[in-house]
């Protein structure tokens, strides 16, 4: 019994990964450099940030760590995340064709969506540990907790847009609503500048934001040099809301599942 859920499990993954490459593929079918798009848009963007606040700006290290360093670590997670939203969102919407085959298990349309996000993440990852090699820092145990961060971010991401693309179908603005909430997240989020300059009264409320846990978790492993476990209310924190996300958003899936097909 045990080996066939196994098999299963392990069927699913390869549909999932196999659908996550068409997907990614598909995206940018038609364009001259094609899938290339995908890591090139967020490269350019990671340079001109170099470019203005290390060589213009010429900003001062902070924790006598290089900005742009400081910078990207938190980035680079912060790019994942809003990838995976915006892009699970309207990953049911996208497929409406699949919906109406009854074979077709479309819960795992916002994970594909997360696979897809995941080739892009890991470049950025490779691309995140060559910039600090070059201004001498080098890999160490601690970025292996990466993987930890990349599984939490997944959970949340997973969780968020369970919810999201099932109340597009029914609502189309709901697309607009999460766009502008990301870039409110985003500066909610300590990414351009750091928490020791918001009042001590108010950081308690930052430290509650769980993509905060994701980002601060991506410098405590280049930078700080921390282990997530060293920070047990915020990991408890983190858990509990990503967990009540879960379950909010597969109960809010399968309660409008049955209506999918009648609307898209």
């Amino acid at each position: 019994m045990t080996r066939g859920f196994g098999g299963k499990a392990l069927e699913l993954h390869r549909f999932v990964l196999s659908l996550s490459k068409k997907d990614f593929q598909t995206r940018y079918l038609g364009s001259f450099l094609g899938i290339l798009w995908a890591f090139i848009q967020p490269t350019i963007q990671v340079l001109i940030f170099w470019f203005v606040f290390q060589v213009g700006f010429k900003n001062a290290p902070i924790d006598n760590f290089p900005f742009i360093l400081w910078l990207v670590s938190a980035m680079i997670p912060w790019f994942f995340i809003s990838d995976s939203i915006q892009s699970g969102t309207t990953s049911i919407v996208e497929n409406g064709y699949l919906v109406k085959k009854i074979v077709f298990r479309i819960g795992v349309l916002p994970i594909v969506k997360i696979y897809s996000a995941f080739y892009v993440h890991l470049f950025f990852i490779v691309f995140m540990v060559l910039m600090f090699a070059i201004y001498g820092y080098y890999p160490n145990i601690y970025y292996f907790q990466i993987i930890y961060y990349f599984f939490s971010a997944s959970l949340l991401v997973f969780g968020i847009s369970m919810i999201t693309s099932a109340l597009i179908i029914f609502l189309k603005d709901v697309g607009q609503i999460v766009g502008v909430l990301l870039q409110f997240g985003f500066w909610l989020t300590p990414i351009f500048y750091s928490l020791d300059t918001v009042p001590v009264r108010y950081q308690f409320l930052l430290k509650l934001n769980p993509f905060f846990y994701i980002t601060q978790g991506y410098r405590e492993t280049f930078i700080y040099h921390k282990w997530f476990w060293e920070h047990p209310k915020m990991t408890l924190s983190y858990w509990l809301i990503t967990i009540v996300t879960l379950i909010l958003g597969i109960f809010i899936f399968k309660k409008l599942r049955p209506h999918f097909s009648d609307v898209l």
